[in-house]
C-alpha cells in the first residue's frame, strides 16, 4: 500500500456525536428527545441522498432544518421558530468523541483534513467551539462543488484540494455508506464503526475497521 500523506475525516458521527442534540430535544419535547434526535439524523441523511439523486442541491443548514421539522412532526409535536433556531445552534456545539483531540495531535506533520456535507459556516464554528481548529489543516465542504457525498465528484473535489494521489489518502468515517463511496473512488479507507454495525453489502469492503479513531494511528510511518 502507498504511504499515507493525507488523513481525511468525515465530521458528523466520526469526530462529533450528532446525538448531543438529544438533550436540547428533550428539553423542548419531554420523553421524545432521543427519538426525535434519531429521526432527525435519519431524515437528514435521506434528504442528502434524495437531493443528490434528483440532481438538486440544498445547503446543509436548509437540509438539516427541514429534517428537524419532519422529525418533530413525525413524533406528533409542533416546533416554533425559536425552538428550531435553538436546535440548529446546538448543532454548532456538538460534543467531540473522547479520543479525537489526542489522535489529531499525533497526526501532526500529515495533512489533517475534514471533509463534510456540512457548509463552511457550520463546520468552522463547530471546530472552533470544540477547540479543534489548531488540529485541522484543511476544512473542505461539498458546498464547493455542490455534490453530496457519496457521489464520486465529491471525493474528486476533495482530492483536488490536497495535491496527493487517491491511494495516498486514508479516508475515515463512521458512516458505512461514506466508506463505501470513498472506497469506490479509490481512497484507502478506515471505517470507524462506533455502533458495531455490519459491513454494507456493496462489495466495497473497508481496508480497516476500528471501534474508534485510536486505531488509525497504526497507519503512521515511524
Amino acid at each position: 500500500m502507498a504511504p499515507i500523506k493525507a488523513f481525511i475525516f468525515d465530521v458528523y458521527g466520526t469526530l462529533f456525536d450528532v446525538h448531543t442534540v438529544k438533550e436540547k430535544c428533550e428539553e423542548f419535547f419531554p420523553e421524545k428527545g432521543e427519538a426525535i434526535s434519531q429521526s432527525w439524523r435519519e431524515k437528514q441523511l435521506e434528504y442528502f441522498f434524495l437531493y443528490q439523486v434528483m440532481g438538486k442541491y440544498r445547503r446543509f443548514p436548509v437540509v438539516t432544518t427541514n429534517a428537524l421539522h419532519y422529525a418533530v412532526k413525525k413524533h406528533g409535536e409542533e416546533i416554533t421558530q425559536e425552538q428550531s433556531d435553538a436546535l440548529m445552534e446546538a448543532y454548532l456545539h456538538l460534543t467531540h468523541y473522547d479520543e479525537v483531540e489526542e489522535v489529531l495531535g499525533k497526526l501532526e506533520g500529515y495533512q489533517r483534513v475534514v471533509f463534510s456535507n456540512g457548509t463552511p459556516e457550520t463546520l468552522h464554528p463547530l471546530l472552533e467551539n470544540a477547540g479543534l481548529t489548531d488540529y485541522v489543516d484543511k476544512v473542505l465542504s461539498v458546498d464547493g462543488i455542490k455534490q453530496f457525498k457519496p457521489s464520486q465528484d465529491s471525493y474528486l473535489y476533495a482530492l483536488d484540494q490536497l495535491g496527493v494521489k487517491r491511494e495516498e489518502v486514508l479516508f475515515m468515517s463512521s458512516n458505512g455508506w461514506d466508506i463505501s463511496g470513498a472506497k469506490n473512488f479509490g481512497f484507502q479507507t478506515a471505517w470507524i464503526n462506533r455502533n458495531g454495525l455490519p459491513v454494507e453489502e456493496l462489495n466495497l469492503e473497508p481496508d480497516t475497521i476500528y471501534d474508534d479513531l485510536n486505531g488509525i494511528l497504526e497507519w503512521i510511518k515511524e
